[in-house]
């Protein structure tokens, strides 16, 4: 990666420091040190940073405040986009895990969205910390990389076209199969409500279908919400709430780049994703309140909102995915606004059929510094969708547990005995932090690719 060297000739060091190891470094440091960081305010706070100029024979020197044994990814991901572009070198001896794990931050760091305005400046480069799995660094940060890119792209260049065509580039790139139900042959496919959904926009629906792997390892299937843009359909968002709309494909994004990694890491199973792909538009054909659909598993469906749209086209995919019985089942969607005020824009919700699944996604969400945070399946809620014209509504008949109600939705499509992780994410940065720049974010990916790796070796 660019952003890494192997060369540490004249490289910059980074000394890492917290206050209180401030304290004994200041102590056997030269007056001319002491005076200058005295200078400049330095206290060795989270993320703040110090230049020591050269002295001598001594070439410049950085004081960054980190705590690598607390926060090794995120400790100094900042500097490669705020240090001068150059060469620098980390001085701490780190285990391989806090290694990898400060390299990957870097890596994050060093991101820019370039696809409509260059960048003002190149970033920072950093030698490679030892002891740092780079193969790991290298497809965790491209992975990440791919979906804020898809995240980001406004959907006049990202439609369900253009999304098909990108899942079928990675495909390609890892030998994986790949096939597209696009348009009026959802319907002979027997995807009704995918096609329900999308009929309106000029760009046709369509379902994405990948598969990779040995056919007789463990089936994990990955499903990923892909709403190119959301208008809310007839019932119509307000203006206000239709600009973040671009990322409402948010979740087919971490699903593409949670396959790419685990299909570079060679990970021991047979891996599906599957993808419903739409613009939830306005037009003469466009979906109705009070229309009822017969979705893929013959459970009719009574639209009581058309901005409840993810969830009507994710029951689609979620039975088929689940007709196969794989031994893991996980779907990511920018399913609802609810999930945001109870946990805000940094935490994802989790929902669960399976306590030990769980259970492994949320210590590897604390072990990656990804936040999750588990959400009941508060089945006594399930009332709130009843229908008396069908089996279910889309929609609650109420404002409350709009989260609940969401992931209960789509457990009607998903058998008890199939291991199923629903995320409720967010897919964006709302303020940029070290490494994780404002806009388009892989939300879930690390922690679910960590939970992944361990349940299958």
């Amino acid at each position: 990666m660019k952003t890494f060297t192997d060369d540490s000739r004249n490289a910059i060091t980074i000394t890492p420091v917290d206050a209180k190891g401030l304290k004994a470094w200041l102590k056997g440091a030269p007056v001319r040190d002491r005076a200058w960081l005295k200078t400049l305010g330095f206290g060795a706070e989270p993320g703040k940073f110090a230049f020591l100029p050269p002295a001598g024979r001594r070439q410049a020197k950085v004081l960054v405040g980190a705590d690598l044994q607390r926060d090794p990814i995120w400790a100094i991901a900042g500097l490669a986009g705020a240090l001068p572009e150059g060469r620098y070198r980390i001085d701490a001896q780190l285990a391989p895990e806090a290694a990898t794990q400060l390299a990957l931050g870097w890596a994050l760091g060093a991101y820019a969205f370039t696809r409509y305005k260059k960048a003002n400046r190149g970033f920072a480069t950093l030698v490679w910390p030892g002891n740092a799995d780079r193969r790991e660094v290298e497809r965790l940060a491209q992975a990440v990389f791919l979906a804020r890119d898809l995240i980001n792209t406004p959907a006049e260049d990202l439609g369900p076209p253009e999304l098909a065509a990108e899942a079928q580039r990675v495909a390609k790139q890892f030998d994986a199969r790949c096939t597209v139900i696009s348009g009026d042959d959802l319907l002979k496919k027997n995807y009704p409500t995918v096609h329900a959904v999308g009929r309106a926009s000029s760009r046709p629906p369509c379902l994405i279908d990948r598969s990779w792997g040995d056919s007789k390892a463990p089936k994990v299937t990955l499903v990923g919400k892909g709403v190119c843009f959301d208008t809310g359909g007839l019932d119509l968002k307000s203006a206000g709430n239709m600009l973040q709309m671009k990322k409402d494909m948010g979740g087919a994004g971490v699903v593409l780049g949670l396959a790419s990694a685990l299909m570079s890491a060679r990970a021991p199973i047979r891996l599906r994703v599957l993808i419903p792909a739409v613009e939830n538009s306005v037009s003469a054909n466009a979906i109705r309140p009070r229309d009822i659909v017969r979705t893929r598993s013959g459970k009719t469906v009574e639209i009581g909102n058309t901005d409840a749209e993810g969830r009507l086209i994710l029951c689609d995919a979620l039975a088929e995915a689940d007709s196969e019985k794989p031994a893991l089942l996980i779907d990511c969607a920018t399913l609802t606004g609810a999930a945001r005020v109870a946990l805000g824009p940094e935490v994802q919700a989790l929902f669960c059929n399976d306590d030990r699944l769980a259970d492994a996604i949320l210590r590897a969400s604390v072990d990656v510094a990804d936040p999750i945070w588990r959400l009941p399946l508060w089945k006594p809620y399930r009332r709130m969708i009843d229908s008396k014209i069908a089996d279910f509504n889309n929609v609650a008949d109420g404002p409350y547990a709009g989260s609940i109600i969401g992931a209960l939705y789509l457990a009607e499509f998903v058998s008890e005995s199939t291991p199923w992780a629903h995320l409720d994410i967010f897919a964006s940065n709302a303020r940029a932090q070290p490494g994780r720049p404002e806009g388009g974010e892989a939300t879930g990916l690390r922690a679910l690719y960590r939970a992944v790796r361990q349940r299958f070796g």
